[in-house]
Protein backbone atom coordinates (compact mmCIF):
# COMPACT_ATOMS: atom_id res chain seq x y z
CA UNK A 1 0.00 0.00 0.00
CA UNK A 2 0.88 3.38 -0.97
CA UNK A 3 0.14 6.95 0.84
CA UNK A 4 -1.01 9.21 -1.40
CA UNK A 5 -1.97 12.88 -1.19
CA UNK A 6 -4.78 13.74 -3.64
CA UNK A 7 -5.70 17.60 -3.77
CA UNK A 8 -7.76 19.87 -6.56
CA UNK A 9 -8.39 23.36 -7.23
CA UNK A 10 -10.50 25.44 -9.19
CA UNK A 11 -13.65 23.43 -10.16
CA UNK A 12 -16.53 25.79 -9.16
CA UNK A 13 -17.87 29.12 -10.33
CA UNK A 14 -20.21 31.33 -8.42
CA UNK A 15 -23.88 29.03 -8.89
CA UNK A 16 -22.14 25.71 -8.47
CA UNK A 17 -21.08 23.61 -5.69
CA UNK A 18 -17.57 24.27 -4.25
CA UNK A 19 -14.43 22.05 -5.01
CA UNK A 20 -14.94 20.54 -1.17
CA UNK A 21 -18.46 18.76 -2.76
CA UNK A 22 -16.32 17.43 -5.84
CA UNK A 23 -13.40 16.08 -3.42
CA UNK A 24 -16.18 14.27 -1.22
CA UNK A 25 -17.40 12.86 -4.84
CA UNK A 26 -13.60 11.72 -5.38
CA UNK A 27 -12.59 10.42 -2.25
CA UNK A 28 -15.88 8.21 -2.55
CA UNK A 29 -15.05 7.24 -5.76
CA UNK A 30 -11.73 5.95 -4.82
CA UNK A 31 -12.62 3.76 -1.44
CA UNK A 32 -15.30 1.89 -4.13
CA UNK A 33 -13.33 1.48 -7.36
CA UNK A 34 -9.30 1.13 -5.83
CA UNK A 35 -10.52 0.37 -2.70
CA UNK A 36 -8.72 2.88 -0.91
CA UNK A 37 -8.85 4.04 2.66
CA UNK A 38 -9.25 7.97 2.64
CA UNK A 39 -8.99 10.74 5.22
CA UNK A 40 -11.34 13.60 5.94
CA UNK A 41 -10.25 16.58 3.49
CA UNK A 42 -8.34 19.69 4.88
CA UNK A 43 -9.08 23.10 3.54
CA UNK A 44 -6.55 25.54 2.78
CA UNK A 45 -7.00 29.08 2.34
CA UNK A 46 -4.55 30.48 -0.32
CA UNK A 47 -3.56 34.25 -0.36
CA UNK A 48 -6.41 36.48 -1.40
CA UNK A 49 -5.06 39.00 -4.61
CA UNK A 50 -6.86 41.03 -7.10
CA UNK A 51 -3.96 39.40 -9.09
CA UNK A 52 -5.01 35.67 -8.45
CA UNK A 53 -8.48 34.45 -10.17
CA UNK A 54 -10.72 32.49 -7.38
CA UNK A 55 -14.25 31.95 -7.12
CA UNK A 56 -15.23 33.38 -3.47
CA UNK A 57 -12.49 32.89 -0.80
CA UNK A 58 -9.19 31.19 -3.15
CA UNK A 59 -9.11 27.56 -0.94
CA UNK A 60 -7.66 24.60 -1.92
CA UNK A 61 -9.17 21.16 -1.19
CA UNK A 62 -6.51 17.85 -0.04
CA UNK A 63 -6.83 14.49 1.19
CA UNK A 64 -4.75 11.02 1.43
CA UNK A 65 -5.85 7.99 0.73
CA UNK A 66 -3.96 4.28 1.22
CA UNK A 67 -4.50 2.65 -2.22
CA UNK A 68 -2.52 -0.81 -3.94
CA UNK A 69 0.24 0.85 -5.67
CA UNK A 70 -0.52 -0.93 -8.97
CA UNK A 71 -3.96 1.55 -9.08
CA UNK A 72 -1.87 5.01 -8.95
CA UNK A 73 -1.53 5.75 -12.53
CA UNK A 74 -5.67 4.29 -13.08
CA UNK A 75 -6.15 6.41 -10.10
CA UNK A 76 -5.29 10.00 -11.59
CA UNK A 77 -6.35 9.05 -14.90
CA UNK A 78 -10.15 8.49 -13.01
CA UNK A 79 -9.73 11.77 -11.08
CA UNK A 80 -8.59 13.88 -14.20
CA UNK A 81 -11.86 12.47 -16.19
CA UNK A 82 -13.47 13.13 -12.84
CA UNK A 83 -12.53 17.13 -13.22
CA UNK A 84 -13.18 17.23 -16.98
CA UNK A 85 -16.58 16.30 -16.34
CA UNK A 86 -18.32 17.58 -13.66
CA UNK A 87 -15.99 20.64 -12.79
CA UNK A 88 -18.26 24.11 -13.64
CA UNK A 89 -18.13 26.06 -16.41
CA UNK A 90 -15.29 28.50 -16.58
CA UNK A 91 -13.88 27.20 -14.06
CA UNK A 92 -9.63 26.15 -14.56
CA UNK A 93 -9.47 23.12 -12.12
CA UNK A 94 -6.30 21.98 -11.41
CA UNK A 95 -4.58 18.01 -9.62
CA UNK A 96 -1.80 17.09 -7.83
CA UNK A 97 -1.25 13.39 -6.92
CA UNK A 98 1.69 13.09 -4.31
CA UNK A 99 2.83 9.59 -3.30
CA UNK A 100 4.34 10.49 0.09
CA UNK A 101 7.35 8.23 0.04
CA UNK A 102 8.28 9.40 -3.16
CA UNK A 103 8.09 12.83 -2.83
CA UNK A 104 11.96 14.59 -3.27
CA UNK A 105 12.68 17.64 -1.55
CA UNK A 106 9.77 17.71 0.49
CA UNK A 107 10.98 21.03 2.16
CA UNK A 108 10.94 22.63 -1.34
CA UNK A 109 6.65 21.46 -1.88
CA UNK A 110 5.91 22.85 1.96
CA UNK A 111 7.64 25.91 1.33
CA UNK A 112 5.68 26.75 -1.74
CA UNK A 113 2.61 25.69 0.08
CA UNK A 114 3.32 28.63 2.96
CA UNK A 115 4.37 30.92 0.14
CA UNK A 116 0.99 30.71 -1.35
CA UNK A 117 -0.71 31.97 1.66
CA UNK A 118 1.26 34.74 0.87
CA UNK A 119 2.24 35.80 -2.33
CA UNK A 120 1.16 35.05 -6.11
CA UNK A 121 2.59 32.71 -7.80
CA UNK A 122 2.39 31.03 -11.36
CA UNK A 123 2.31 28.35 -13.31
CA UNK A 124 5.88 27.79 -14.43
CA UNK A 125 6.75 27.57 -10.57
CA UNK A 126 3.78 25.42 -9.82
CA UNK A 127 5.04 22.56 -12.77
CA UNK A 128 8.92 23.40 -12.40
CA UNK A 129 8.25 22.48 -8.55
CA UNK A 130 6.32 19.01 -9.67
CA UNK A 131 9.32 18.36 -11.95
CA UNK A 132 12.07 18.31 -8.67
CA UNK A 133 9.40 16.81 -6.26
CA UNK A 134 8.55 13.73 -8.56
CA UNK A 135 5.11 14.47 -8.34
CA UNK A 136 1.73 14.32 -10.66
CA UNK A 137 0.67 17.83 -11.65
CA UNK A 138 -2.31 18.84 -14.65
CA UNK A 139 -4.69 21.28 -15.65
CA UNK A 140 -8.17 19.70 -16.46
CA UNK A 141 -10.00 22.76 -18.10
CA UNK A 142 -10.00 26.94 -18.49
CA UNK A 143 -6.96 28.34 -18.19
CA UNK A 144 -5.52 25.44 -15.97
CA UNK A 145 -4.82 28.06 -13.14
CA UNK A 146 -5.85 25.71 -10.02
CA UNK A 147 -2.85 23.62 -10.80
CA UNK A 148 -1.09 26.32 -8.35
CA UNK A 149 -3.47 25.77 -5.41
CA UNK A 150 -3.72 22.45 -6.25
CA UNK A 151 0.56 21.93 -5.31
CA UNK A 152 0.23 24.02 -3.06
CA UNK A 153 -2.57 22.26 -0.85
CA UNK A 154 -0.41 19.22 -1.02
CA UNK A 155 2.38 21.04 -0.05
CA UNK A 156 0.35 22.67 3.23
CA UNK A 157 -1.19 19.05 3.67
CA UNK A 158 2.21 17.85 4.32
CA UNK A 159 3.13 20.47 6.35
CA UNK A 160 0.32 19.05 8.74
CA UNK A 161 0.29 22.81 10.37
CA UNK A 162 -2.53 24.30 8.04
CA UNK A 163 -5.91 23.75 7.37
CA UNK A 164 -9.19 23.20 8.60
CA UNK A 165 -11.02 19.80 8.28
CA UNK A 166 -14.25 20.40 6.06
CA UNK A 167 -17.32 19.93 7.58
CA UNK A 168 -18.93 20.37 11.43
CA UNK A 169 -18.23 18.23 14.11
CA UNK A 170 -21.18 16.17 14.96
CA UNK A 171 -21.96 15.37 18.60
CA UNK A 172 -24.53 14.30 20.70
CA UNK A 173 -26.30 17.11 22.47
CA UNK A 174 -25.57 15.09 26.04
CA UNK A 175 -21.76 15.53 24.80
CA UNK A 176 -22.30 19.72 25.02
CA UNK A 177 -20.49 19.52 28.26
CA UNK A 178 -17.85 17.04 28.50
CA UNK A 179 -14.25 16.38 29.60
CA UNK A 180 -11.03 16.43 26.89
CA UNK A 181 -10.71 13.00 27.47
CA UNK A 182 -14.06 11.75 26.49
CA UNK A 183 -14.56 13.86 23.52
CA UNK A 184 -11.05 12.72 22.03
CA UNK A 185 -12.26 8.64 22.57
CA UNK A 186 -15.70 8.92 21.60
CA UNK A 187 -15.15 11.70 18.34
CA UNK A 188 -12.65 11.79 15.38
CA UNK A 189 -10.38 14.57 17.17
CA UNK A 190 -6.68 13.49 18.07
CA UNK A 191 -6.15 16.35 20.59
CA UNK A 192 -7.58 19.58 22.71
CA UNK A 193 -5.66 22.54 22.45
CA UNK A 194 -5.65 25.85 24.31
CA UNK A 195 -5.29 28.44 21.28
CA UNK A 196 -1.70 29.43 22.54
CA UNK A 197 -0.65 25.37 21.76
CA UNK A 198 -0.81 23.96 25.20
CA UNK A 199 -2.28 20.45 25.26
CA UNK A 200 -5.59 20.16 27.39
CA UNK A 201 -5.49 17.86 30.39
CA UNK A 202 -7.62 14.79 29.88
CA UNK A 203 -10.13 15.72 32.85
CA UNK A 204 -10.60 19.14 31.98
CA UNK A 205 -13.98 20.52 30.89
CA UNK A 206 -15.10 21.60 28.05
CA UNK A 207 -18.62 23.33 26.91
CA UNK A 208 -19.03 23.02 23.35
CA UNK A 209 -21.12 25.41 21.79
CA UNK A 210 -22.59 26.47 18.52
CA UNK A 211 -20.50 24.52 15.24
CA UNK A 212 -17.67 22.73 16.02
CA UNK A 213 -14.59 23.24 14.03
CA UNK A 214 -11.52 21.37 13.95
CA UNK A 215 -7.97 22.14 12.13
CA UNK A 216 -4.88 20.27 11.39
CA UNK A 217 -1.95 20.95 13.59
CA UNK A 218 1.32 18.90 13.91
CA UNK A 219 -0.12 16.76 10.95
CA UNK A 220 -3.12 15.51 13.52
CA UNK A 221 -6.69 16.68 14.05
CA UNK A 222 -6.93 19.20 16.56
CA UNK A 223 -10.13 20.99 18.50
CA UNK A 224 -8.90 24.39 19.09
CA UNK A 225 -10.25 26.24 22.65
CA UNK A 226 -10.16 29.27 24.62
CA UNK A 227 -11.10 30.21 28.23
CA UNK A 228 -14.92 30.57 28.63
CA UNK A 229 -15.59 33.97 29.79
CA UNK A 230 -16.00 34.69 33.58
CA UNK A 231 -14.82 31.02 34.49
CA UNK A 232 -11.72 29.82 35.65
CA UNK A 233 -12.23 25.95 34.86
CA UNK A 234 -14.15 25.58 31.71
CA UNK A 235 -13.24 25.55 27.96
CA UNK A 236 -15.19 26.70 24.95
CA UNK A 237 -14.49 25.88 21.16
CA UNK A 238 -13.51 28.68 19.13
CA UNK A 239 -16.56 30.81 17.16
CA UNK A 240 -16.92 30.82 13.45
CA UNK A 241 -14.48 33.95 13.01
CA UNK A 242 -11.85 32.79 15.57
CA UNK A 243 -11.59 29.83 13.37
CA UNK A 244 -11.07 31.43 10.48
CA UNK A 245 -7.27 31.87 11.44
CA UNK A 246 -6.32 28.65 10.89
Amino acid sequence: MAEILVCIDDTDNLESKGTGHLAEILRHDIETLFGGKTSRITRHQLFVSDDIPYTSHNSTMCFTCEIETCYIDEMIRYAGELLEKMSAEGSDPGLCVAVAESINEREKLISFGCDATCRVLTKELAYKLATETGIHLSEHGGTGGGVIGAIAGVGLRLGGNNGRFKGWLEVKETDRLITAETLTCNYDIDEVREVCGRVINPGETLILDERIKTVLLGGRCILPVKRKTGENSEWINLSKEEIRKY
